[in-house]
């Protein structure tokens, strides 16, 4: 039994990394298959998983497609119930539901002021008070995972779930723009960036080069901090 997962550009695609963390965290068998987001190739490669019409897509193994992360997720985690992909009490399978809803329908201004890259870090890029907005209500949503969690590990829940595979590409917002966190919000998100798979993703995306990189945002840069 093996999974098709359609992605865009590692670098900066948010949603493919989510739907990638799925599969790689809970050792699911996969293919992946590149989409031609930043190639102009998109339409054309998408066209086979109509109507899917963004990534991630997720192909099941008798043929069916999944768009929309949320879909996939609670997919994932029905054809494979002993994977522990939601929390195992059932009040933090319920926070963990709601954070990940509460991500796929929020935040509009952490994603349009601070789109996902993952090559560098920019320095000095002024905090709107949208954003500011959304870094405050983040953490709000996240110190409500504690209570809830299942365990003292360093992950929402305690142990790694959905969760925290939807709230990867916002550690890297946060990492990538040097946004103003608590500092406990930044432990998060230092952990989220050295997980192995989270740093194998990113490796993999430097491989390809871009010229004009399509972030430039006009701010000093410095590099990607690493273990």
């Amino acid at each position: 039994m093996t999974y098709d997962l359609y992605i865009g550009d590692r670098t900066f695609s948010s949603w493919s990394l989510r739907g990638w963390l799925m599969l790689e965290k809970f050792d699911l068998p996969y293919r992946s298959h590149m989409i031609g987001l930043y190639g102009g190739t998109m339409a054309q490669d998408m066209a086979p998983l109509a109507p899917a019409e963004l990534v991630p897509a997720l192909k099941l193994p008798d043929g069916e497609v999944i768009g929309e992360t949320l879909a996939m997720a609670e997919t994932l985690a029905e054809r494979h119930p002993d994977t522990s992909m939601w929390p195992a009490a059932p009040s933090a399978r319920a926070r963990a539901r709601w954070l990940c809803a509460a991500m796929v329908s929020g935040f509009s201004a952490l994603r349009g002021e601070c789109p996902m890259q993952l090559q560098h870090v920019n320095t000095g890029l002024p905090v709107s008070d949208a954003l500011a907005k959304d870094l405050a209500r983040l953490e709000q949503l996240w110190d409500h995972a504690a209570p809830a969690s299942d365990g003292n590990g360093p992950w929402l829940f305690g142990s790694y779930s959905l969760a925290d595979a939807f709230y990867a590409p916002v550690c890297a917002r946060i990492i990538g723009y040097d946004l103003p966190v608590s500092e406990q919000a930044r432990r998060y998100c230092d952990t989220t960036i050295n997980d192995p798979a989270f740093k194998a993703w990113r490796a993999e995306g430097l491989k390809t080069t871009y010229a004009p990189f399509p972030y430039d945002m006009g701010v000093e840069t410095r590099a990607w901090p690493t273990n």
